[in-house]
């Protein structure tokens, strides 16, 4: 099943918003409904492909058929951009200047390095395309003209389980419920489940060092990784011998996080998990955004860490984002004073057991309230829900966007304030102010990321508007000694940032390592570095 192409997901887990929030919304922040639709998916005016006989001769061969290389108007659509909030308003209004002019599927390695071949010997730029779920530009090359999609759906295998290294090799394509489904067969879990877990590709989460939910548990999906594969237009580069050395720099992490722009990832060694025998979710209230903090610190220091840890901030928890399928139910401000905690255990009977109640004395003696567990389960059941309820918020007229950043504990007060006073202070100047929202999502022993929501009405132009917003709050980040991304990514959005954030030795060295792997500048060109 595809994506809604104009959308998240499945388009028939959307919903329209409550009418108590859609009032809120005209209340509190001006939102006027809109006045027409997205243009209807067949009415888009898309452009020739633009490919040579040639090159689509080279591309069929290196792919084994003419039927692995999608030029139709439908399939180049839903291979357009990511899924940002100005990606979703740009193609809701049919623009599609920049669609890729083939879609390309491989079956495995040998036909990523013979694609490689052919896009290099024809000037092809080429687009690695998991699951389509980057909100940060990641799809989308800065170079004009003819680009490949590289679609890794049909690489979609368990190649390998090793039960006594609990390890197990998967290939790019895989989204993650399919991992998920096949490692459970065995009795294991991978345990990362991000918010774009139901559409996100293995692949993805590596090129673009993803943390899931769960990551106070089960860790980074970077932390994950053992070996990997990696096809380039100059050859293979194979790496995770064993799960650690002392063999030189580990080249995994030259690949995790480099988004496509050095090669394409074909297969990922990652350690595995037993399926848990108990997963149990609960809710805490705190004063304050600040008590809630230093009751988190206190627990990704000095343990038990829970699997799941997270906190809301007021407006946050006010709101009901805290659990996205609860926003406008009868119940959802009930509990609305302070800030929302969510802490979860999964694991053994003993162990979770253990883990929740050595942890709930520590949230009680840093001033925490039980709230049982319903919290939790709400949070859990509908944990994959804000990006369909952000959907509805664009069909009622409002603009909805996220950020997000980490920094050291001790910066944290002031990297959330500089923030939120960022994106305040531009939005409203632009006429639309903001109503923002901000949770930590997930907690290290030394720092923890904080990442803000952020809703206004979306004026005359909402892109716009964002972009100034963004630039604010991306100085507002580097200013204040945060990370210009978490888990996000790179893409073209921070990409300028990034440049500054790594200093100009250490972005020479990259550009050095891609003009090695990929002399021509054609994988995903603009994306993580500048073009020369």
């Amino acid at each position: 099943m595809d994506m809604l192409w104009s959308g998240w997901g499945d388009p028939a887990k959307a919903a329209p918003l409550p009418e108590t929030v859609v009032g809120l919304l005209r209340d509190l922040l001006g939102v006027k409904p809109r006045t027409a639709g997205p243009v209807a998916l067949e009415d888009i005016a898309v452009p020739e492909p633009g490919l040579e006989p040639a090159a689509r001769q080279a591309l069929s061969a290196a792919v084994g058929g003419e039927e692995h290389v999608r030029t139709d108007a439908e399939t180049r659509i839903r291979h357009t951009r990511g899924k940002s909030t100005p990606d979703l308003l740009r193609i809701r209004d049919g623009e599609v200047d920049d669609i890729p002019a083939a879609v390309v599927l491989p079956a495995g390695h040998d036909d990523v390095l013979a694609v490689l071949r052919a896009c290099a010997e024809h000037g092809l730029p080429v687009v690695p395309f998991g699951g389509g779920t980057s909100v940060v530009g990641g799809l989308a090359p800065s170079r004009r003209g003819p680009f490949v999609a590289l679609d890794l759906r049909r690489m979609d295998q368990l190649l390998a389980l090793d039960p006594v290294s609990r390890t197990a090799t998967l290939q790019p394509g895989l989204r993650a419920p399919q991992a998920e489904a096949l490692l459970a067969e065995h009795g294991y879990t991978l345990g990362h489940f991000p918010q774009s877990y139901e559409w996100a590709s293995i692949g993805g989460f590596a090129a673009a060092r993803s943390s899931g939910q769960a990551s106070a548990g089960y860790g980074r999906f970077d932390e994950m990784v053992l070996g990997l594969t990696l096809a380039t237009p100059e050859g293979t580069i194979d790496t995770g011998r064993a799960p650690r050395s002392a063999a030189g720099p580990d080249l995994r992490q030259l690949v995790l996080g480099s988004e496509g722009a050095f090669g394409v990832i074909t297969s990922v060694t990652v350690r595995i998990r037993p399926v848990p025998e108990r997963c149990v979710y609960e809710g805490w209230r705190f004063d304050s955004f600040e008590a809630g903090a230093a009751a988190l610190r206190r627990l990704a220091q000095d343990g038990p860490r829970p699997t799941v840890l997270r906190l809301s901030d007021e407006t946050e928890t006010l709101i009901g984002l805290a659990q996205p399928d609860a926003i406008g139910a009868a119940d959802a401000g009930q509990q609305s004073a302070g800030c929302m905690a969510i802490a979860g255990y999964e694991g053994t009977e003993e162990d979770t057991s253990y883990r929740r109640q050595r942890a709930a004395a520590v949230l009680r003696e840093c001033g925490g309230t039980p709230l049982g567990e319903d919290p939790g389960q709400r949070w859990a059941h509908g944990r994959y829900s804000a990006p369909y309820l952000r959907d509805s918020l664009l069909d009622a007229g409002a603009f909805v966007e996220t950020l997000e950043t980490a920094t050291f504990w001790s910066r944290v007060p002031e990297l959330y304030a500089a923030v939120r006073d960022a994106l305040t202070a531009t939005l409203t100047e632009a006429g639309t102010p903001p109503l923002i929202m901000c949770h930590i999502s997930h907690v290290y022993d030394n720092g923890a990321s904080l990442y803000f929501t952020v809703v206004s009405a979306q004026g005359d132009e909402p892109v716009a508007h964002w972009e100034r917003a963004k630039h604010a709050a991306n100085e507002a980040i580097l200013a204040a000694g945060g990370t210009i991304t978490h888990h996000h990514g790179v893409g073209t959005d921070h990409r300028d940032w990034y440049v500054r954030e790594a200093g100009p030795l250490g972005i020479e060295a990259l550009r050095a390592v891609k003009r090695r792997l990929d002399p021509a500048g054609l994988l995903n060109p603009g994306v993580l570095l500048p073009l020369d």
